[in-house]
């Protein structure tokens, strides 16, 4: 499934919701159903920088595909960077780093956040799109 695809799929499970609550109590779900970091991954240097909350966020390369795997300590957080993940990764370093992030406005989840989570979710995806870069630098070399 390529990342359209599945950021189609995200809007259309959070169209389904009459209300923010729902929604939030949707994106809560989908942060615990986010697979454990592994405990070698929660180290200072994976932390988001400007995240007001922890988020940790580790991407390694599987079979040319950028996996990521992450952990935050607030549950809100947690089902922002659900989203993120979910759409992202398992994906090529190219399709990430090219990828729109149209997505988030479409669902509504800006206007829905605090200015300090709003400034958490950019610097969520300028991190995996960071990750993405490195690695297409390393299989351009």
């Amino acid at each position: 499934m390529t990342i359209q695809e599945k950021q189609q799929e995200l809007v259309d499970e959070f169209a389904m919701f009459d209300d923010w609550m729902e929604r939030y109590e949707y994106m809560i779900d989908l942060g615990k159903s986010l697979p454990e970091i592994a405990p070698e991954h929660k180290t200072d240097d994976k932390l988001i920088k400007g995240c007001q909350s922890k988020v940790w966020l580790h991407a390694e390369l599987n079979d040319q595909n950028v996996v990521f795997t992450a952990d935050s300590d607030a549950i809100i957080t947690k089902g922002i960077i659900a989203i993120l993940i979910r759409a992202f990764s398992n994906q090529s370093p190219e399709a990430i780093v090219e990828a729109n992030t149209d997505f988030i406005d479409e669902i509504g989840l800006k206007e829905h956040l605090s200015p300090t989570r709003a400034n958490g979710l950019v610097s969520m995806i300028k991190q995996m799109k960071l990750y993405a870069v490195a690695y297409q630098a390393k299989a351009n070399n």
